[in-house]
This record gives structure tokens, C-alpha cells and sequence, in this order.
């Protein structure tokens, strides 16, 4: 037994009969939306782990500030002291 392939165009063309179409389905956007959101919320759990680290380094980083302008300080007090006009 053989078989042979039949193309939509074979089968119109020695029946006479046309197969109608069937329309493709459309394509619902909510596969695009959510795969949207997905990237969305990534973002926003990589915003909040960047925030949490950059908290947990906030008291560090106010002591480190709080040296640096201490230092700046005495330095423009000495400074200001040094040029002071004579008395």
C-alpha cells in the first residue's frame, strides 16, 4: 500500500471542491503581558535587594561622612587660625 502526500491545492484541483481556510487563532497578548510583568517584577526585586544592601551600609557610610568632615573641619579651623590678621 502506498500513500501518497496531498497538498490543500492537489486535493481542490481534482475534486473541483475548495477547503475553506480556517482563520489562525488569534494570538491573546495576555502570554505578552505577563511575560512583561515577569521582566517587571525582576526589576523591581533587583531595585529592592540594591536598597536593602545600600541600608545595611547607611550607618557605615554616616560614620565615615561624620570622620571626613570632622577632619575638614579641624583642617579650615587651623587654617583660620593661622591666617587670622594680627591682633
Amino acid at each position: 500500500m502506498t500513500v501518497d502526500v496531498r497538498t490543500t491545492r492537489d486535493y481542490e484541483s481534482r475534486t473541483g471542491k475548495t477547503v475553506p481556510v480556517q482563520a489562525k487563532p488569534k494570538q491573546t497578548k495576555s502570554q505578552e503581558i505577563s511575560n512583561m510583568l515577569l521582566h517587571e517584577e525582576l526589576s523591581r526585586a533587583r531595585i529592592r535587594d540594591l536598597i536593602t544592601e545600600h541600608e545595611a551600609q547607611r550607618p557605615w557610610r554616616q560614620a565615615r561622612a561624620a570622620r571626613r568632615w570632622s577632619r575638614l573641619a579641624d583642617w579650615a579651623k587651623s587654617r583660620a587660625e593661622r591666617h587670622a590678621p594680627p591682633d
